[in-house]
């Protein structure tokens, strides 16, 4: 099995939309071939879609968020009942050349921003069914704290926000005055939930798997009222493990399969006793159908920011317990999410209670990575594809079944943050 952190092997084999697929077959969106009946769970009540999105190339295109709102149709059609939270982040600075992940932007690129902000909420009402109502928005001010309490006390430094929202409450649009970065930006839409649990959703990851939300959520609900031992005592529990709590639950991306057998949980005994204990699959019966769906989960030793479902409380109180807990402009994963693995390791994953989907044992991706600060558009990638392909056939760089070395690393290029040790 190949290490964690290289790139796959073209021998391997993926699942993707319930089919086994070698990992150089492109994902197709095909809901008639990947969607089984849809359970009878109504999650609208239950779940906030929060979507998080900031200056990229393809401005003033929305070709990324309509990327993503497809493959919520084609893969879990619920979401797109559920109320959304639309935080349009803005940037710090206007420079020559453009640094996204700095909060850096163009000239035109602003221009641009400015421009997709505006295309980003007709988008969103037009898929929500709400077109037409961008005049008929209420609006209220709000601002967003951070820094450390003794910083606060020269000035208590926040950011200012501009919130609007339809009359019934379905659509919020967030838009900061500064950068708030991604974890401040989801910080404000857990306040901004009225429901008990949250979808938290950056812009630039799509679903290729059926995702059986409805499922998801049962499953957390029913553990919600788990005993927690470990709270009370600081010991981890050795009872059977229907008594877990699940808080926390984030879809498998290429760099997560078979995730319980890797070295991130591997070359570590506590957690490899924890996955030996708690792995399992949950059993959820629809009463209305009288049918079982089986949802396979195994811990998971990280806080990762790409799409998962959460608690809001549980979320506020783990990653936002003071105000300065993830800094203006942070990411989660990159602050807290280590710090959340290093309590793990010491025997406090109870605390955290995450864990990830893990179907067909961790061999099925749910999720692609289109890397929102590169992407230019569907057409702009593939001209970048094939212009690869091109300098590989010029240079005469040798390939592997079939394709070159640069055209795997362009495939299974770095998507996410690693849960580095």
């Amino acid at each position: 099995m190949a290490s964690p952190n290289s790139i796959p092997s073209p021998d391997d084999s993926l699942t993707q939309g319930g089919t086994t697929t070698n990992v150089d077959t492109p994902v197709t969106l095909n809901p008639s071939e990947t969607l089984p009946q849809g359970s009878s769970y109504d999650i609208s009540s239950q779940l906030t879609l929060i979507i998080t999105t900031s200056p990229t190339p393809s401005a003033p295109s929305t070709s990324l968020l309509s990327q993503i709102i497809s493959s919520f149709r084609a893969f879990c059609p619920p979401l797109l009942h559920c109320p959304v939270i639309l935080i349009l982040d803005t940037y710090d600075h206007i420079s020559t050349t453009a640094r996204l992940k700095k909060g850096h932007v163009t000239a035109e690129g602003a221009k641009k921003y400015a421009l997709y902000k505006e295309n980003a909420k007709a988008l969103i009402l037009r898929e929500w069914s709400l077109e037409g109502k961008e005049g008929d928005l209420l609006e209220e001010e709000g601002q967003a704290e951070y820094g450390s309490v003794a910083y606060a006390q020269h000035g208590n430094p926040v950011v200012k926000l501009r919130i609007s929202r339809t009359r019934d409450g379905k659509v919020t649009f967030v838009e900061p005055e500064q950068r708030l970065g991604f974890g401040l930006a989801v910080r404000e839409g857990l306040r901004l939930a009225r429901t008990e649990y949250v979808w938290v959703q950056q812009h630039d990851w799509s679903l290729v798997a059926q995702i059986p939300v409805g499922e998801v959520l049962e499953v957390m609900r029913r553990q919600s009222d788990a005993a927690d031992e470990h709270e009370l005592t600081g010991v981890e529990n050795t009872e059977p493990t229907t008594k877990v709590p699940v808080k926390y639950v984030c879809f498998p991306s290429v760099r997560m399969l078979r995730y319980a057998r890797s070295d991130h949980v591997m070359l570590f005994p506590a957690l490899r006793a924890l996955t030996n204990l708690h792995k399992q699959t949950f059993t959820v019966r629809d009463s209305t159908k009288n049918v079982q769906h089986k949802i396979p989960l195994t811990p998971l030793f990280f806080w990762h920011d790409k799409p998962h479902i959460a608690e809001k409380l549980h979320y506020l109180a783990r990653v936002f317990p003071n105000r300065s807990a993830v800094p203006r402009g942070a990411f989660i994963e990159d602050t807290v999410g280590h710090r959340a693995r290093d309590e793990m390791k010491e025997g406090q994953w109870r605390k955290w209670a995450c864990w990830l989907y893990y179907p067909d044992e961790g061999k099925q991706l749910c999720l692609r990575h289109l890397k929102g600060r590169t992407w230019r558009g569907a057409e702009g990638e593939l001209e970048r594809k094939m212009e690869l392909i091109r300098i590989n056939q010029e240079n005469g760089i040798p390939k592997r079944d079939g394709k070159s070395q640069v055209e795997w690393e362009y495939i299974w290029s770095e998507e996410e943050t690693l849960c580095g040790d």
